[in-house]
């Protein structure tokens, strides 16, 4: 039985969960609260700490020798602090430092949650045995995180790999985030349901305009539902293969709410990727669905936790 044990947080828009994690990345106590992301930063803070407070009362918390959070970005992991997007309260917050004084001073990682997502996928999912491969999320946004050679690679401040970001038309529409044409702007869950609306798809009786409502219409064959999917996987595929020329994967991992899609994503994303990745360099890359489920935030937090602890770049490889 292995003594050591690591604490992981995954904190996003809607919930904040956390658990107490074995070395084998196995979840042995959880705790979760929603997050109250309309309320201040300490309010956030304290949903932070309730968590803590539910593992802490568990009798294998005397193991825990690290904390590894997975966090919504930007996230500064040098600075130690977040600033997420859909946390309007949390901008530049101290979370490292805040989770160390509520932790007694354990050692806490930080990472974005697409990188949090990869770690999971390479240590234990669809990207096990890859040495080069990208993760991404494909939800209300779309990140992503990488490894390469075999380790992952968070970057300077734990935000490399964010695929969601990278322009792959450069007259397209205005991304929030400031750029033109991103692949967010085309691939998301919410831009796949406006881009269906907008060309004529209208919803069934239930009112539901969700990304899954058109992927059900376009598993029935509604041909607006399709081109709406298309043109997500045609976005997806010029990102991933943009990425594979510069750094040489050979897989990329898709999960979120629109990569439980199936079909109606994969089959057009790898025809299109057979269009983007001509390169004889690039020509063996596979894209393959996430396989961790809504634990991967938690389990990639946890490797980080343990990466750090054991001071190398990733666990369990």
């Amino acid at each position: 039985m292995h003594t050591h044990l690591v604490a992981a947080l995954d904190i996003g828009g809607t919930k904040i969960a956390g658990a107490l994690v074995d070395s084998h990345g196995t979840i042995l106590v959880r705790a979760q609260r929603p997050t109250p992301a309309r309320e201040d930063g300490d309010t956030v803070m304290r949903a932070v700490e309730e968590v803590l407070g539910e593992l802490d009362a568990s009798p294998l918390w005397g193991r825990t020798r690290a904390v590894g959070i997975g966090s919504a970005g930007p996230v500064d992991a040098g600075a130690g602090t977040v600033s997420p997007v859909n946390v309007p309260g949390w901008r530049d917050f101290p979370l490292v430092e805040r989770v160390r004084a509520t932790t007694g001073g354990l050692p806490v990682e930080l990472i974005g949650d697409g990188v949090a997502i990869t770690a999971a996928e390479h240590w234990q999912g669809a990207a096990r045995g890859h040495a080069n491969a990208l993760c991404m999320v494909v939800s209300t946004g779309v990140g992503g995180g990488l490894v390469l050679n075999g380790q992952l690679h968070p970057g300077p401040t734990g935000n490399a790999g964010h695929i969601g970001h990278i322009s792959v038309d450069l007259d397209g529409d205005l991304c929030p985030c400031g750029a033109r044409g991103c692949v967010e702007r085309i691939a998301s869950g919410p831009n796949i349901a406006r881009r269906a609306l907008e060309n004529g798809w209208r919803p069934g009786p239930d009112g539901d305009t969700s990304a899954a409502a058109v992927a059900a219409a376009a598993r029935a064959g509604d041909p607006v539902a399709v081109a709406s999917f298309e043109r997500a996987a045609q976005a997806l595929a010029a990102g991933i293969a943009a990425t594979a020329t510069l750094v040489e994967i050979d897989i990329a991992v898709v999960g979120g709410g629109v990569g439980k899609a199936g079909e109606v994503l994969f089959a057009p994303l790898r025809k299109a990727l057979g269009d983007y990745a001509t390169l004889s360099f690039v020509q063996r890359l596979t894209v393959a669905p996430a396989q961790m489920g809504t634990d991967a935030g938690l389990v990639g937090a946890a490797a980080a936790a343990l990466a750090g602890a054991a001071g190398t770049a990733t666990a369990g490889v």
